[in-house]
């Protein structure tokens, strides 16, 4: 949700193949995001590595084809899309936002499993093609260069607008977004904040807004081992329920939901409908 308040990651997917079908083009970035967690990721029989260089040839097959497109170059402010620049920005919305929402949660991480954490996103850029002197040595470094290249650039598009109601109705098969489309909502509000929901365009929700403010930093204590949910209201229990469900609907959807496996390809041709 972050990359449709990043102008030009929201103009580069929405006017590119990746655009004409957001459930796929979702797939294959949570694939990215599933190889790298794995535990065998970058070992030889892990798919991190391949996942890296076929992604990165995907930006450059993007890089050839974008400013191609009278639609992209008439709405972008860049010659060329997915510069060193905009791989950094990208880079700072996956383990840096996730890494300060992690803190800001008060999830105890151990100083080895942080490292490694930072390390595994290093040797990511570092295949993805992101040049090893910009890629921050710490996480202090890293929220410096966040402060600098990404919080700055984020604002709403139109593409952008239009990226996020797809993806916030991507949970319609689940249950015709009667539920999956306020709750995540509410959800990218709790993360993101209310400025950026607002320029998504985002509803505010008189019922799952303040749930979730109140009662995702006690889900996540519960699913840290932190808080004794046992003698919780049922209530309390059904909802949190209900949360886990989200997380294991929204891994199903879009992780085993499609093809199997999911195969990352060169596009050959931009967004045709635009």
């Amino acid at each position: 949700m972050m990359s449709t308040a990043i102008p030009k990651e929201a103009r580069a997917v929405y006017y590119s193949k990746g655009g004409a079908d957001m459930r796929d083009r979702i797939t294959k970035t949570a694939k990215l995001g599933y190889d790298i967690g794995s535990e065998t990721a970058f070992e030889p029989d892990g798919e991190m590595i391949v996942t890296c260089v076929k992604t990165r040839l995907v930006h450059a097959a993007v890089r050839h084809l974008l400013p191609k497109s009278p639609y992209w170059t008439k709405a972008a402010d860049e010659k060329i899309p997915i510069s060193q620049a905009d791989m950094m920005v990208t880079w700072h919305s996956l383990p840096t936002t996730v890494m300060r929402n992690l803190v800001g949660w008060k999830v105890p991480i151990p100083a080895a499993e942080s490292e490694a954490f930072l390390l595994s996103w290093q040797l990511a850029g570092h295949m993805l093609g992101i040049q090893d002197e910009y890629l921050p040595k710490s996480w202090d470094e890293a929220n410096s260069q966040a402060d600098q290249v990404l919080t700055p650039v984020l604002a709403p598009t139109p593409e952008g607008v239009k990226l996020a109601d797809i993806l916030l109705n991507l949970g319609s098969t689940i249950d015709g977004g009667i539920l999956t489309k306020p709750i995540l909502g509410s959800l990218t509000r709790f993360m993101l904040g209310d400025e950026i929901a607002g320029w998504l365009k985002i509803p505010r929700d008189p019922l799952w807004d303040p749930l979730i403010q109140t009662l995702w930093p006690p889900f996540v204590a519960v699913r840290e081992g932190l808080l004794d949910l046992t003698k919780a209201p049922k209530e309390l229990r059904q909802l949190y329920w209900a949360f886990d469900e989200i997380l294991r609907q929204g891994a199903l959807l879009y992780l085993s939901g499609f093809k199997t496996p999911i195969s990352i390809e060169i596009p050959q041709a931009n967004n045709p409908h635009y």
